[in-house]
């Protein structure tokens, strides 16, 4: 389970803007726009970035970062991932978890039997999927992340429980599992 030290990924930056410096900056927090609310965040290089002033855009935000003056400096950015402390979060609400939170745990179905480990929780634009590994496959398994489909987490006891449909995996699939 995580430690209180753990750091989240609340937002990435994915580009530079304009001549001053801005960055674009793609968040993760629930509320959006309350990434700049956490004070200095984290990349994984150990710098620290805070964020000075934030503009809404279509896709994101666009940042003004202490310390970051000129779009030179701002471009060397692109790609930076910023975290932040796992303590500095609110406790989830009961019927809430943290995304960060599922990475690792096991996945059982049904039946009671071991489906898997979640390893990613991607969003590609229509909502939260679980990405699992199963034992011994290569592939990995997308399932949405919603109550029909993952109808029990407990964190607790670090698993989840996937009720999928029979028609879910493929022929191969279901011979492999």
């Amino acid at each position: 389970m995580a430690s209180p030290d753990d750091k989240v990924l609340a937002g990435v930056i994915t580009g530079a803007h304009g001549i001053k410096g801005e960055v674009k900056l793609k968040s993760f927090t629930a509320d959006p726009k309350a990434i700049a609310a956490y004070g200095a965040l984290l990349a994984s290089t150990g710098e620290r970035f805070e964020i000075q002033r934030l503009k809404a855009q279509k896709d994101g935000f666009i940042a003004t970062l202490k310390g970051v003056g000129d779009r030179n400096r701002a471009e060397t950015l692109k790609g930076v991932e910023l975290f932040v402390q796992r303590r500095q979060l609110p406790a989830p609400e009961a019927d809430e978890v943290y995304i960060h939170d599922l990475i690792g745990v096991t996945v059982m179905d049904m039946g009671g039997e071991k489906f898997g480990t979640v390893v990613a929780v991607p969003n590609f634009g229509a909502g939260d999927l679980i990405e699992i590994r199963r034992d011994g496959a290569e592939e990995t398994v997308l399932v949405p992340f919603a109550q029909d489909y993952v109808p029990e987490i407990d964190l607790a006891k670090g698993r989840i429980v996937i009720d999928l449909p029979a028609t879910w995996l493929d022929e191969d699939e279901r011979q492999r599992g």
